[in-house]
């Protein structure tokens, strides 16, 4: 077993290796950002979606939008389908887990709304139903995924897949690329 210095310095130059390629995802980011400010712009919301950590980073996200994320500035439409813990246990219990996000969907999102779907796999099951509801809704669907973009790259509008098979690598780059649209929304809709 490799002693913690050893093992950080490890997942350091896997982190680094990985961060020296995402330099290729930059149109769809900057696609999904120009997205995401046009709906909020017109009176739309941001809904966002994923399981465990990905769930986290959904909340982050949202509440980069709710709250501020750089500048003061007024509250931006961000909503987690992750968080109502009630909703989730109702539906899982009365429906399927598999139909958490999609059913959320349903009662929440309008046409023009947009959904980020976070998996870093691109195969969660609740985040596949949850994009084709999307679909049916009029409600761009951007995939924030991982490995080769799995079963919701083609279902995806927009699909920001990072480039590895490392769950935690996945997931420090997902956080970056949020980050990276909550700033560019401010700036899409003058908020900077």
């Amino acid at each position: 077993m490799p002693s913690a210095s050893l093992l950080f310095q490890a997942n350091l130059d896997e982190h680094l290796q990985l961060f020296q390629q995402l330099a290729a995802l930059t149109p769809d980011v900057n696609e999904a950002g120009r997205r995401i400010a046009a709906a909020l712009a017109q009176g739309g919301k941001l809904l966002l979606c994923g399981n465990g950590g990905s769930a986290a980073d959904a909340q982050h996200i949202a509440s980069e939008l709710t709250g501020r994320f750089i500048h003061e500035r007024r509250p931006l439409a961000g909503i987690a389908l992750t968080t109502d813990s009630s909703a989730l246990t109702c539906i899982g219990n009365d429906y399927a887990f598999d139909e958490i996000f999609a059913r959320q969907l349903r009662a929440l999102g309008r046409s023009g709304d947009v959904l980020i779907g976070i998996s870093t796999s691109g195969n969660s099951a609740n985040v596949v139903r949850a994009a084709h509801a999307a679909r049916e809704l009029g409600i761009s669907f951007i995939g924030l995924l991982g490995r080769d973009g799995g079963a919701l790259k083609p279902l995806s509008d927009v699909a920001i897949v990072v480039p590895s098979a490392v769950t935690a690598r996945i997931q420090e780059a997902h956080i970056l690329i949020g980050h990276t649209l909550c700033g560019l929304i401010e700036q899409e809709l003058g908020l900077t």
